[in-house]
């Protein structure tokens, strides 16, 4: 396995997903749930989103290529779904609940658009893709296998930093990540709009 090729992809992989700010939004969302329920769904999005960086990294290019979609069509919706989220978080309309019931949230905000979203996707594809050889696509799996499961720990543990920074603080840095999302999000789909426009 390549060293230098493990540590691009995990650094690569690691600045479009940012673990850190990806937990502390995760918090938000499951504000009052019990440590059980926040480790399964931790758990469960991180697991979703390997195999998706996984199988998208190796195959994703040529199922798009299949259906006709393209990257920049993939970067405009993925950014419309992250500033849906982006709004319930700055707006304080987060209502994961149905019948008493804790909604799992799992695949949608945390896998998808969050941690396999439309950049981390583009960037899988691209790491993939320049993979000369059979260990160099280990040590890209390798990478997204540690950085899944540094994200979950995160998470599941994301409410001790809650209790660094305080409710105050909570609510804060909420809205704050919030805007930081929406501004991820309409880059997202400026990228889209823009590259299509070119084209």
């Amino acid at each position: 396995m390549d060293l230098l090729i493990f540590l691009h992809a995990l650094t690569a992989l690691f600045v479009i997903i940012d673990p850190i700010g990806t937990a502390l939004i995760f918090n938000a969302l499951t504000k009052g749930q019990s440590f059980r329920s926040r480790f399964l769904q931790a758990f469960k999005a991180s697991l979703i989103s390997a195999v998706l960086l996984v199988l998208f990294g190796n195959y994703g290019a040529g199922l798009l290529s299949y259906l006709g979609i393209s990257i920049d069509a993939l970067k405009i919706s993925g950014g419309l779904l992250l500033f849906y989220t982006a709004f319930q978080m700055i707006n304080s309309e987060l209502r994961f609940k149905m019948e008493g019931k804790v909604e799992d949230i799992s695949v949608y905000p945390m896998s998808i658009p969050l941690i396999a979203g439309p950049g981390s996707l583009i960037v899988s594809i691209l790491l993939f893709s320049n993979a000369s050889s059979s260990l160099d696509q280990l040590a890209i799996f390798s990478a997204v296998l540690i950085l899944a499961a540094l994200t979950c720990l995160l998470m599941t543990y994301s409410i001790h930093i809650k209790k660094v920074v305080g409710k105050t603080g909570d609510e804060i840095l909420r809205r704050f990540l919030g805007v930081l999302l929406a501004a991820l999000a309409i880059q997202f789909i400026l990228d889209g709009v823009s590259s299509i426009l070119k084209a």
